[in-house]
C-alpha cells in the first residue's frame, strides 16, 4: 500500500509594504474611484430635470469641484510616493522595480509563463516566487506612474483656463502642444480607461496569486505583511 507523505515548510511573518506605501495604494485606488465616476459625469452630464431655480441647483459644479479636489489629491499623492521610493525600504525602493540582472529577467519569464499562459513549472524554482512584486508587475507600475502623468498635465491643462490658482495655470501649454483642447480631453479620456482596465487585472492578478501561493497576498495591503519561506530569506535575497 503506497503511502502520501506532504511536506511542510516553515513560513516567517515579512512586512513587505510600509505604512506609506499601504496608504498610498488605498488612497490612490479611492482617487481614481472618484476621478473616474465625476469624470464621466463632466464628459457626458446626464439631464437631470428638476423645478428647483437653477441658483439653488449646482449638482454639476458639485461635480466638478470634486473632481478637482480629488485630482489635487492624487497630485499630492503621487509626489509622496515618488519621495517614498527613495526612502522607503527595498521593497517599495525605485530600484525594485527595475530588472537590473538575469535572476529578475528570469522572473519576468517565469512569471508570463505562469500568469499569462497559465504553465506550471516543472520543477519549483524558490526564487521565481517574488516576495515584492513580480517583475512583470514592477514594469506595469513603472508604465502606470507615466500614465498618472499623462492624467495630471492633461487634465490641469484643461482645467488651467478656469482656474485662478497659480498651480493649475502651470500646465496652459499642454493643451497648446498637443494641438488643442479637445485632443487633450480625448488622451485624458482614452487614459482613464486605461486605468480601469488596468485595475481589473490588477485585481484578479491580486487574488490570483493568493489562490496560488497562499502568501496573504491580498491581505498585505491591508496589514503589510507577507508570509515567506524561512530558505527563501537565507541568503538575504529580496526579489
Amino acid at each position: 500500500m503506497e503511502t502520501i507523505t506532504s511536506k511542510t515548510y516553515d513560513f516567517k511573518r515579512v512586512l513587505v509594504w510600509e505604512l506609506p506605501v499601504r496608504i498610498f495604494h488605498w488612497l490612490n485606488a479611492l482617487c481614481i474611484t472618484v476621478l473616474a465616476i465625476t469624470g464621466f459625469i463632466i464628459a457626458d452630464p446626464p439631464a437631470l430635470m428638476s423645478t428647483a431655480e437653477a441658483v439653488d441647483s449646482y449638482w454639476f459644479g458639485t461635480v466638478r469641484t470634486i473632481h478637482f479636489i480629488t485630482a489635487y489629491v492624487f497630485l499630492l499623492n503621487a509626489i509622496v510616493r515618488v519621495y517614498w521610493a527613495f526612502n522607503g525600504n527595498y521593497y517599495s525602493n525605485w530600484r525594485a522595480f527595475l530588472p537590473l540582472n538575469k535572476q529578475k529577467w528570469d522572473n519576468i519569464k517565469h512569471v508570463l509563463k505562469v500568469d499569462v499562459l497559465l504553465q506550471n513549472e516543472e520543477t519549483e524554482v524558490l526564487k521565481n516566487i517574488s516576495v515584492g512584486h513580480n517583475y512583470v508587475a514592477s514594469l506595469s507600475y513603472i508604465v502606470l506612474f507615466l500614465l498618472a502623468l499623462v492624467q495630471i498635465f492633461t487634465g490641469f491643462g484643461l482645467y488651467a483656463p478656469t482656474s485662478g490658482w497659480w498651480l493649475p495655470k502651470l500646465f496652459e501649454w499642454v493643451p497648446v502642444v498637443l494641438g488643442d483642447e479637445m485632443t487633450t480631453r480625448f488622451i485624458h479620456h482614452i487614459a482613464t480607461w486605461l486605468f480601469i482596465i488596468f485595475t481589473l487585472i490588477h485585481v484578479y492578478l491580486v487574488f490570483y496569486h493568493d489562490w496560488l501561493e497562499g502568501r496573504g497576498e491580498s491581505s498585505a495591503m491591508i496589514s503589510g505583511y507577507k508570509f515567506v519561506r524561512k530558505e527563501r530569506l537565507k541568503d538575504g535575497e529580496h526579489i
